[in-house]
């Protein structure tokens, strides 16, 4: 097996499987055997290819300071991803990559932050809020507004608690539809964005999550005075070779493998709204 092949996947053991959701669960390998690790800079991707089945992107959702496991939460919606979900510890599958570019965390020092993710768009923010958490005092006001379908598709839950007690970070969540025990916020994420705590002029902006939620987010982060260029997306699309070569993940004149996923506003702005692009 040449590792220097960016297309050769190399076999990583599962050491763990959290579940999060009904259908969202946490896979954690060990990649300590592969020469290196895996270092990943926050908002990258991985590659995950289950032997015998197929191969799908998934971003990667656990610390970079730790480059010998890699976490990946997966909602399993299709035959790979399911796949996935059927691994136990001990278990091995293919990795390559990673890949894309990442969340510009070094741009934000100094600087208030504002993450917006909309279900499991939280999982590419939560090495960013890994980040931040560790360099708190190199940033000014954090906050993180979440938005999921339901009280039972929230992740994280027991990291949004402790991330809200003891983070020094403003951390809301608001659901779709709430059920009877849900004593929180019912509504669209963007009505966070009322009471975050920034100064507009001096705000990074990070977001992730269905395209029409960021559509409507980038809308209400510029209607506070937030600049296009300091607001940053995180795509997704069809990705199969991550290196370019295929073009199934073409976005206008950019490939969101290689050119992103993480995206500065501007430049891909003109693209962003077109339907079926």
């Amino acid at each position: 097996m040449d590792a220097s092949d960016p297309l050769c996947p190399r076999p990583a053991p599962v050491r763990a499987v959290h579940h999060e959701t009904a259908d969202v669960f946490t896979l954690i390998l060990d990649v300590s055997a592969i020469p290196g690790g895996a270092a990943f800079a926050p908002g990258q991707f991985m590659m995950l290819y289950v032997f015998g089945v197929g191969e799908a992107p998934i971003s990667i959702s656990g610390d970079a300071r730790d480059s010998r496991t890699l976490a990946h939460t997966i909602r399993a919606v299709g035959g790979v991803t399911r796949a996935l979900r059927n691994l136990r510890p001990g278990d091995v599958l293919g990795v390559r990559g990673p890949y894309g570019s990442a969340w510009p965390v070094a741009a934000a020092r100094g600087r208030d932050v504002v993450i917006v993710a909309g279900g499991i768009g939280l999982a590419p923010l939560r090495p960013v809020i890994y980040h931040l958490l560790r360099r708190r005092e190199d940033y000014g006001h954090i906050n993180i507004c979440c938005g999921a379908r339901s009280p039972g598709d929230i992740l994280y839950t027991g990291e949004l608690q402790r991330w809200r007690e003891e983070g020094d970070m403003q951390v809301m969540v608001t659901v779709d539809h709430g059920d009877p025990g849900w004593r929180g916020q019912v509504g669209v994420v963007t009505e966070l964005l009322d009471r975050v705590r920034c100064d507009p002029a001096n705000t990074l902006a990070f977001t992730c999550g269905p395209e029409i939620m960021m559509r409507f987010t980038v809308r209400k982060l510029r209607e506070l005075g937030i600049a296009g260029e300091a607001i940053h997306v995180s795509m997704e699309r069809n990705m199969h070779c991550a290196v370019g070569f295929c073009g199934h993940c073409q976005f206008g004149p950019l490939f969101v493998c290689k050119d992103g996923p993480v995206f500065p506003w501007p430049r891909i702005a003109p693209f962003f709204g077109i339907r079926e692009l």
